[in-house]
Formats: C-alpha cells, sequence, structure tokens
C-alpha cells in the first residue's frame, strides 16, 4: 500500500532545487517540496503542512487535517512501521554517515 504521512515543513535545505526539512512525528528529513510550492518560493512554505510518499511531498494539507490523519495512523499502527522505513532508508542512503534526521 502507497501511504502518505503528514509533515510540517520546518526549513529549506536547498531552496534552488525546492529541498525542505520536513518534520514527520519528531522525525526531519529532507524532501522534495516541487509539486507543492504553487509558485511560491521555497521559503514561503515554511510551516505548511504536507503529503509526503517516497521523499516527495505530493499535496499541501490543513493542519486539523494532519492531526487527524496521524492520529489514525497512530491508532492503526501504520505510522511507526512508515518512520521505520524513512529511517531504514536514511541509513541506505547515507551509508553510514550522520543522516539528516534529528530526534527530539
Amino acid at each position: 500500500m502507497c501511504l502518505g504521512i503528514p509533515g510540517q515543513i520546518t526549513a529549506i535545505e536547498d531552496e534552488a532545487n525546492g529541498i525542505a526539512i520536513v518534520e514527520i512525528s519528531g522525525v526531519r528529513r529532507p524532501v522534495n517540496i516541487a509539486c507543492v510550492m504553487d509558485g511560491r518560493t521555497a521559503a514561503e512554505c515554511i510551516g505548511d503542512w504536507v503529503l509526503v510518499h517516497v521523499g516527495f511531498a505530493m499535496s499541501r494539507i490543513d493542519a486539523e487535517e494532519a492531526a487527524k490523519t496521524l492520529a489514525l495512523l497512530v491508532e492503526i499502527g501504520e505510522l511507526q512501521e512508515e518512520l521505520h522505513a524513512i529511517e531504514r532508508s536514511a541509513n541506505a542512503d547515507n551509508l553510514g554517515e550522520d543522516a539528516h534526521e534529528v530526534r527530539r
């Protein structure tokens, strides 16, 4: 099953290429936000909530919808699986180097 996970854009890593840092339940990861910029600069997207799938923000959603979706995912246990997949992907991408993710 393909699943988009809500995350919030917290910072811009590469303005020219539309790469932002998106926080998903305490995990921060670089995500391509080009599909959701809608004529805005990457910096203007900070604070937006987006649905993330395989490293790309696929659509913007409002904060209320993000909260409801995260709550449902926690309830059915899929969020934890997706976060583990993100961590495994980060580890594989970096081959043991320090990943971009930050845990709080």
